[in-house]
């Protein structure tokens, strides 16, 4: 919060906090992001949670790695309700949530998208992909599917 001069109370920032979410959905501004919809990753099961970061490195990745042939999209959205931690990135690979990212059963509320960001190497994608396919062939599933 900044406070204003004139009467020395504060003041709300415009940008409290900006969350993104990867797809290779075509959205419109206002459009809602909502729950049980295939999946994008996984078993492509009835979704029971959808996805945001706080990271625009995690949003990459999942614009990346979602199934389909359409566009990579990333959306600024805005969550309608609570967003935990996304149990697969946080408990599972990375303690403490470095990486920002956020699931919710509240729809999300698409309020801009980035247009100009920079992707991952080939080399890198081919190898999250065949990490992903490997895990599958292990039997270990999403937490979140």
């Amino acid at each position: 919060m900044k406070k204003d001069n004139l009467e020395n109370q504060a003041v709300p920032s415009p940008f409290v906090q900006t969350y993104f979410h990867g797809t290779k959905a075509d959205l419109k501004i206002g459009d809602l992001i909502k729950v049980g919809y295939n999946s994008n990753f996984g078993q492509k099961k009835n979704a029971k949670y959808i996805f945001l970061s706080a990271t625009l490195d995690a949003a990459i990745w999942g614009a990346e790695l979602a199934f389909g042939d359409k566009r990579e999209r990333i959306y600024l959205v805005e969550p309608t309700g609570e967003i935990e931690d996304d149990p697969d990135l946080t408990d599972q690979k990375f303690p403490g949530n470095p990486s920002k990212s956020y699931r919710s059963t509240h729809p999300f509320r698409v309020v801009g998208e980035v247009t100009i960001w920079q992707g991952h190497q080939p080399e890198h994608i081919k190898a999250m992909k065949d990490g992903i396919q490997k895990l599958n062939e292990q039997g270990v599933n999403s937490l979140n599917d």
